[in-house]
């Protein structure tokens, strides 16, 4: 069993979920490599795989709040679970640098440099004679064909304001948390949690005008590649957000947290607060610039 006195290192006791979690992923693995090779079994093992995932979060992430709502873990504990959170978002920040900058190289070096900027006119002259070096590109040889953009005051406007809303209320809530008002905490999140799935709900009706109306796709070139990546990714996070802060209002309901002890909840508002900042960065480069 776990030791939890103060001053005291904490022993984690032996748990089954870390072997549970690693049979779900690797059966999701091969699943996924057998599947994109033509295997009509391997879809159905895939989705066991994803079942096995979901089955080891609830069952490990239910086991840590049983644990701490007993008070098994002490300050050292919270160190630990904070030190790993912020390794975690670092680790999301570097995600995300990454695909802002193929973003900035294909705007800014590449592109300019296939129209014949700098070193490129040999380039331009012998291989792409004629090539425009403009943004939006779908590159030299016109990939994926013609297609429109979202522009960017009209629903990334509006969900920038909804993500702005949200990071304000997931505020309040935590303020309402250390000042035990308790109505008032369960109010803001609510509020918080519905500013977030109507941000995914928008971004999914622009997702189906760019696809079917602007012929805008992942294909399109390095401009429909960069646009799906970065807004994918971000709408993934998003969704991942709003169902950590519905699983955080649940326990709030239930009468979790103290004004001394909910980490859990500053945590998902970490994680909130990185989405919020990340999206503000997309609007700018990706729909506004």
């Amino acid at each position: 069993m776990a030791q939890h006195a103060e001053g005291s290192y904490y022993v984690p006791h032996g748990s089954k979920w870390p072997i549970v979690g690693s049979l779900g992923m690797i059966t999701m693995l091969a699943s996924a490599a057998y599947w994109m090779n033509g295997s009509s079994a391997a879809q159905w093992t895939f989705w066991l795989g994803l079942a096995i995932i979901i089955f080891m979060l609830f069952g490990w992430f239910g086991t840590v709040i049983r644990e701490s709502e007993a008070g098994m873990y002490n300050t050292q504990v919270d160190g630990s679970f904070r030190l790993g959170m912020s390794w975690f978002i670092y680790s999301e920040v570097m995600f995300f640098a990454v695909f802002f900058g193929a973003l900035f190289y294909a705007r800014m070096l590449s592109v300019p440099w296939l129209g014949g900027e700098g070193t490129g006119a040999i380039t331009n002259e012998v291989l792409w004679q004629g090539y425009l070096p403009v943004w939006p590109s779908n590159g030299p040889g016109n990939v994926g064909g013609q297609f429109g953009t979202i522009p960017a005051f009209g629903v990334p406007f509006v969900n920038t304001l909804i993500l702005l809303c949200s990071g304000v209320t997931v505020t309040l809530a935590h303020h309402a948390l250390k000042n035990e008002q308790r109505k008032s905490l369960v109010l803001w999140l609510a509020a918080t949690v519905l500013l977030g799935f109507t941000f995914i709900w928008l971004q999914i009706g622009e997702y189906k005008e760019a696809y079917t109306e602007l012929g805008l796709t992942l294909g399109s070139g390095i401009y429909g590649a960069t646009f799906f990546l970065l807004t994918g990714f971000h709408g993934m996070h998003v969704t991942l957000g709003a169902i950590m802060l519905t699983v955080i209002m649940i326990r709030s309901l239930r009468g979790h947290f103290t004004p001394r002890n909910h980490f859990a909840f500053e945590a998902v508002a970490w994680y909130w607060h990185f989405v919020d900042v990340v999206w503000l960065g997309l609007f700018i480069f990706v729909y506004a610039l």
